[in-house]
């Protein structure tokens, strides 16, 4: 017999999911949107909520769904090659070359740089706060300990309750009027919301934290798919709308500050001065301090999961090497700024997140067509060559054969959905030449207790979005140095 799971456990659940999703890097997209959009505000924040906030959450429940351990065992329903690679460039992803240097560019642009002269070079005094920033992150990942667990569980309220405070002044008492939209957002606004989704990469961490799902709910009795996937979907919904509240109200309130301080450079220069406009000096200073501990939090989180996750891969290398590489090679990537890091990581965005789109929906397709492998290679396959010229054409590589080709036979590719057609043709074609194949999907029942290892790496990553324990993250980091 299932135990019953209460209404407050649910809404626990659905409280924790909009915590992981949450960081201190998604505050700057929203505000930056709105800026843009202008009076199309509304429409490419619809879009942008989609991929913000829809996908990713789409993507827990389809992991979930599918009674798979871990992202790599799903991706290799593909093919074994694949899986490991698309886990591979995943990690990198949130780590390294993205998520982990934007901890530090988000915290020199919201705690730092408002304290310097507006004229002037920030080259030297971003390359010293970087350096100490991820030295400091790297010596607390060696040793993950409890402090980092308080400093986010105290932090986490404070820091929203003082965004709450923020943007109900914004809402109550508006800066100015909706200004004409952007150039950009003039036409397809929702489009263009909808592509600046993939900037959170949340969608791409997002199978990740489904174990954290399933476990809390073994935790409390809960083994049956049916129940499993009921209370799943309740959690979501809490999340889905903590969400879409927050994101919206920072889309307004981006929107409504072009008429007084301009057009600015990035979502962090939004959220500093619109708090310098409204509380002064010192309320800029203390939205500064809050997101720089909290990004500390998550830097150490992202450090101890990839560096876990790449000793699994390369036991030779010990995890203080690689704990100490990826916090030296983040620095690094760090020093371009936080808009040439999002320049930089727009293009290859644009190529994993139409892929990991299409994993999601054929992970809740599954059982249609028996598993069918050529199902998953045919419609990735050509989802692939697509979304890697739109990759490519957004990192300013156009070829101009291939885009008359695609731009003239293909729906939607102008605004960045060119893939959809051939990711169907390609599913039906594979469904049409393949042959279907026994799942070796273990139940439900199977994911939790028997996966330590991939729980122990999953967990570390709830530190990402600065609530989850980074506690849980040691004994995976124990093993893996031998202790």
């Amino acid at each position: 017999m299932q135990k019953k799971v209460s209404a407050s456990f649910i809404i626990i659940l659905g409280s924790m999911l909009f915590a992981l999703f949450f960081g201190a890097g998604n505050l700057i997209f929203p505000p930056m949107l709105g800026q843009l959009a202008g009076e199309n505000v509304w429409s490419a924040n619809a879009g942008f909520l989609i991929t913000g906030v829809g996908l990713p959450l789409v993507a827990v429940a389809a992991f979930v769904y599918s009674g798979k351990s871990d992202l790599q065992s799903l991706a290799s329903r593909v093919h074994p090659l694949f899986g490991l690679v698309f886990t591979v460039v995943l990690y990198l992803a949130i780590g390294p070359f993205f998520a982990m240097p934007r901890t530090g560019s988000v915290s020199f642009e919201i705690g730092v740089k408002p304290l310097l002269p507006e004229s002037g070079s920030h080259h030297l005094a971003l390359a010293i706060f970087t350096i100490l920033f991820f030295g400091l992150a790297c010596v607390l990942s060696l040793n993950p300990s409890r402090i980092i667990d308080v400093i986010g569980r105290v932090l986490t309220p404070i820091k929203l309750t003082f965004i709450g405070v923020l943007v109900v002044t914004a809402l109550v008492y508006p800066i100015a009027k909706f200004q004409a939209p952007d150039a950009s957002y003039a036409s397809h606004a929702f489009f263009k919301g909808f592509q600046e989704g993939y900037l959170t990469l949340d969608a791409l961490a997002a199978t990740i934290f489904g174990i954290i799902i399933v476990n809390a709910l073994k935790d409390r009795g809960v083994t049956a798919r049916g129940e499993l996937m009921s209370i799943c979907a309740r959690a979501i919904a809490v999340a889905a709308v903590l969400l879409a509240v927050i994101y919206s109200s920072l889309s307004y309130m981006g929107a409504a500050s072009v008429g007084k301080l301009g057009v600015l450079g990035n979502g962090a220069d939004v959220l500093a001065k619109v708090s310098a406009y409204y509380f002064g000096p010192y309320g800029s200073v203390l939205l500064g301090l809050m997101i720089t501990v909290a990004c500390m939090t998550t830097s150490v989180g992202l450090i101890t999961s990839c560096a876990a996750y790449f000793h699994g891969l390369f036991p030779k290398l010990s995890y203080k090497k690689i704990a100490v590489i990826l916090a030296a090679f983040s620095a690094l990537v760090a020093n371009v700024g936080l808009n040439g890091l999002i320049r930089f990581s727009a293009p290859v965005l644009m190529m994993l997140y139409p892929l990991a789109i299409a994993l999601v929906i054929l992970t809740f397709l599954h059982p249609l067509f028996k598993g069918n492998p050529g199902v998953y290679r045919g419609a990735l396959l050509l989802t692939f060559i697509v979304s890697l010229f739109d990759g490519l054409k957004a990192g300013g590589i156009e070829i101009a054969a291939a885009e008359n080709v695609f731009s003239s036979i293909l729906p939607l590719y102008g605004v960045g959905l060119g893939w959809l057609v051939p990711a169907v043709i390609g599913g039906l074609a594979g469904l049409l030449l393949g042959k279907p194949a026994v799942d070796e999907t273990p139940s439900l029942e199977e994911v939790s207790a028997p996966q330590t290892l991939h729980a122990d790496r999953a967990l570390p990553l709830a530190r990402v979005k600065e609530t989850q324990t980074v506690r849980a993250a040691a004994p995976a980091a124990k093993r893996d140095k031998g202790v």
